[in-house]
């Protein structure tokens, strides 16, 4: 009896998640990091573009953190609302694969879709303890099946984007708190200098 072989993980699978292990590491500037992850994955996905939308406080609409690949055109096609943007990604926590676009009523704008030549979209939810802050969309020029390594892949570079969102949101609030206590023991010098 013969055994199927086992999956061999691509090389260059393995060079983007250490591309973006060593971006989130190098930098705290959230954008550069941000940029760095969009054009690992979308090289690593031998896509068209990738980009990490963020979900505002609200979680009504998703806002471009990175992209690549994309024209300024499409960036800036209007705002993008969450409950009408591949919603399920978001709202059940799972990938969701579009393979029209142009045709399929789960993208809000889709015209432009047709106009940017984007085949598919794979949305892949960004997670931070189990509750969702954004998406990683992959686009592609033709239509096309990711196959479960790649959609695993994809997921965990997504998580790697949560961790880096995570970490500047942490070392923000570390360095105002810094300066908080900066200014307040200023402050209590100052008084004390003066008795």
């Amino acid at each position: 009896m013969l055994k199927d072989k086992p999956y061999l993980v691509p090389r260059r699978y393995y060079i983007s998640l250490y591309e973006t292990a060593k971006a989130i590491n190098s930098s705290l500037l959230v954008r550069e990091v941000l940029t760095a992850i969009a054009e690992n994955a979308a090289a690593a996905a031998d896509a068209k573009g990738c980009a990490l939308l963020l979900l505002s406080p609200d979680k009504k609409r998703l806002w471009y953190g990175a992209a690549c690949g994309l024209s300024e055109s499409y960036l800036q096609k209007g705002p993008i609302f969450a409950d009408a943007s591949i919603a399920e990604a978001c709202a059940q926590c799972r990938p969701v694969l579009v393979l029209k676009p142009s045709e399929d009523e789960r993208v809000q704008y889709r015209e432009e879709a047709k106009k940017e030549g984007i085949g598919s979209i794979l949305s892949v939810p960004l997670t931070v303890r189990n509750e969702v802050i954004g998406v990683l969309r992959v686009y592609t020029s033709d239509p096309r099946v990711f196959p479960d390594e790649e959609v695993n892949f994809l997921r965990a570079v997504a998580d790697l984007a949560a961790v880096a969102l995570e970490n500047a949101r942490l070392y923000e609030w570390a360095r105002r708190s810094d300066i908080d206590i900066g200014h307040d023991i200023l402050e209590w010098y100052v008084s004390w200098e003066q008795k």
